[in-house]
């Protein structure tokens, strides 16, 4: 059975599984921006943008207010931190299993003998 991820990471990797998305992230990682500044670079229309941002509003990743007429988006620290978090304990888990997988490897066994230069049948070193 898998174990499944919790649904506000399972969010976050879903909108940010996509380019566009990181890129708009990468971007307010430096600091708030509006969304007029968020399109600028962009090669794709304002509406598009504006489909982008709200997926990463779902998502948890980012917050948006309005003053005026100008939207300004801001990172949402903690839904990256539990991502990260994730990540994290996954790449503790599989050091540990790499290391025991080391260890059992390295582990003399009668069949192998304790030199693995030496050829078990002629008793000569291959250097």
């Amino acid at each position: 059975m898998l174990n499944q991820m919790p649904a506000p990471v399972d969010r976050a990797f879903a909108a940010l599984a996509d380019p566009t998305r990181l890129a708009l992230i990468d971007r307010l990682a430096r600091g708030p921006a509006s969304v007029t500044q968020l399109a600028q670079p962009l090669p794709i229309s304002l509406a598009a943008v504006m489909q982008h941002l709200r997926v990463l509003e779902a998502g948890g990743l980012i917050t948006s207010s309005k003053a005026g007429r100008v939207r300004t988006c801001r990172i949402q620290p903690a839904a990256l931190r539990a991502a990260e978090r994730w990540i994290g304990d996954r790449r503790v888990m599989w050091e540990e299993r790499l290391d025991r997988l080391a260890e059992f490897v390295e582990r003399p066994s009668p069949e192998r003998g304790t030199d693995r230069g030496t050829d078990q049948h002629k008793g000569e070193r291959h250097d």
